[in-house]
This record gives C-alpha cells, sequence and structure tokens, in this order.
C-alpha cells in the first residue's frame, strides 16, 4: 500500500491554506509556489475538495480558497477520501476476489483479512489526526527553526564581543 502524490499534495496544500487561513482567501498560485505543486493538478485536487465541503471558493479580485469548516473538525482522512485516493493494502481493492475476477476459485487470499484490518487502523489513524494538529506540528517546527537561528546567531554575537 503506497500514498499517492495526490493525497500527499492535497495533505500538504490544505496545510498551507490553514497556516494562512487568517488572512483571507489564500491563492492557489501561492500555495503552488511555496510548496512546489503544479498549479493546474492543484486546481483538480481543490475542485475535489470543494465538492466535499471541505473548502470554499471566493471569486473575483482578492480571492482564493478558505477552509469550509474550522480545521480542527478536518481530518487527515476526510481529505485524503475526498480526493479520491485509495487507502487499500488488500490485493483485490475490497472485492474479496483476491485470486482475480476471472479465476475459477474468484476467493479471497489467506492474507486477506490481515489487510483488511491494516485498511481499519490506516483509515482509523487519518482520521484520529486533524488539519489543526499538523498546522500545530508545523508552527512547532518553524518556532525550532527560529530558536535555532537566534541561537546561533546569539552565539556569533557573543564570540564577535568576547561575552561568554
Amino acid at each position: 500500500m503506497r500514498l499517492t502524490t495526490k493525497g500527499r499534495f492535497a495533505v500538504t496544500a490544505m496545510i498551507d491554506l490553514a497556516l494562512r487561513q487568517g488572512n483571507g482567501p489564500v491563492t492557489l498560485s501561492g500555495i503552488s509556489q511555496r510548496q512546489a505543486i503544479s498549479l493546474s493538478y492543484l486546481e483538480q485536487l481543490f475542485g475535489k475538495l470543494r465538492r466535499h465541503q471541505i473548502v470554499e471558493s471566493i471569486r473575483g479580485p482578492g480571492g482564493g480558497y478558505s477552509l469550509a469548516r474550522s480545521a480542527d473538525k478536518v481530518t487527515v482522512a476526510d481529505i485524503i477520501i475526498a480526493v479520491d485516493e485509495p487507502l487499500d493494502a488488500t490485493q483485490c481493492g475490497g472485492k474479496e476476489n483476491c485470486h482475480g475476477a476471472d479465476a475459477a476459485s474468484g476467493t479471497r487470499c489467506m492474507t486477506h483479512e490481515l489487510w483488511t484490518t491494516l485498511n481499519a487502523k490506516m483509515v482509523d489513524y487519518l482520521d484520529s489526526v486533524s488539519l489543526q494538529d499538523l498546522v500545530d506540528q508545523q508552527k512547532q517546527k518553524e518556532q525550532n527553526v527560529v530558536v535555532v537561528h537566534r541561537t546561533a546567531a546569539t552565539a556569533a554575537h557573543n564570540i564577535e564581543t568576547g561575552v561568554n
């Protein structure tokens, strides 16, 4: 099971949007530049996110996108499902014909229950992580970087001035 770029890009773009939510509508071109994601790809993803009422679009000058509901009410599972990302570790896509639709047996494989259980655990986990959780993590990372840079600058200043 592998999460494709569709799911990764959708989650990344949503974090970017949520980080800037307080400054008015966020443009897809801005997200595209900051996250190095194709603008046309973002347009496709945000069309799906809008249809699932995760984002809303604001037209006209100064327009863009904003969250349709608060970041703590949007889960990673919501985002992944909205962009049609398959979350399925089974070989059969959940159809229970693991040995092939054309196979005479058309039965489940011996590990079908294992992969079905994994699917449920993945969805449960992704449903337990809110967009707000990811925004908070990102803000914490940014604060840590600033602190590290300040510490390095302070150390350099102290060396130059002879302060210990």
